[in-house]
């Protein structure tokens, strides 16, 4: 930890903090206590979305608070959570992919392409895209395309015709690798050894184990060296 402090702005306080720290480790250190919205800490959760301003620059800017690093005079506060109901549905009911994309999500006729989601993903992240792709129907383009979504919500936050991008993207997902993506043939032999009782003699004397038993047997196991 840098001896050198500088100044940040938390919801308009003030505060001096060691520089080279995250946006997370720098509020800890002045003492906020997260309950929520601090997640993995590695970046992969999306829990910690926080949207800032940096000095002399009228932009907005979001990252992760686990990931980015505090800036001298950076003004900064957190959206741990942003409202977006999800609406329910049963993946083994859609018939006609797009028309159930539609009527899950009819908000998606509002957009306007202005681009304003992909501005607030801290993963860079384009949903206009995504989306377009899911219209057309290619599937696959448009899980490649949103892979990377952390569900952080910052999209939903921005955007003007109030999409919620994320929530449109878990459905793309789902729907590509229930119907669209080639089933890996390993995975449907391992299903199928589980399923014919291949494993439940291992399963069952795993079961009667003690815990010093199970922590010896841990201990023991095979790994890949790194």
């Amino acid at each position: 930890m840098s001896d050198q402090l500088i100044p940040i702005y938390v919801m308009g306080k003030r505060y001096d903090v060691p520089e080279g720290l995250t946006i997370m480790t720098a509020m800890e250190w002045i003492g906020y206590k997260f309950i929520r919205g601090c997640g993995c800490r590695g970046g992969f959760c999306g829990a910690c979305g926080t949207a800032y301003r940096l000095a002399g620059d009228y932009k907005l800017r979001f990252g992760l608070a686990c990931q980015a690093l505090v800036q001298p005079n950076m003004h900064l506060t957190q959206i741990p959570f942003y409202p977006n109901p999800k609406t329910p549905y049963n993946i083994e009911d859609i018939k006609d992919p797009v028309e159930t994309l539609l009527t899950l999500f009819p908000e998606i006729k509002k957009c306007v392409g202005c681009g304003a989601c992909a501005k607030a993903c801290p993963e860079g992240l384009r949903p206009i895209d995504y989306i377009a792709a899911a219209l057309r129907g290619d599937w696959k383009t448009a899980a490649e395309l949103s892979f990377d979504c952390l569900m952080c919500g910052l999209c939903a936050s921005r955007c003007t015709g109030e999409l919620v991008p994320h929530n449109i993207a878990l459905f793309i997902r789902r729907y590509y690798s229930k119907y669209v993506r080639p089933m890996p043939a390993n995975l449907l032999a391992r299903t199928k050894e589980i399923r014919d009782g291949k494993f439940d003699n291992g399963v069952k004397k795993l079961a009667n184990m003690s815990e010093e038993q199970l922590k010896k047997l841990y201990d023991q196991r095979d790994f890949e060296k790194i």
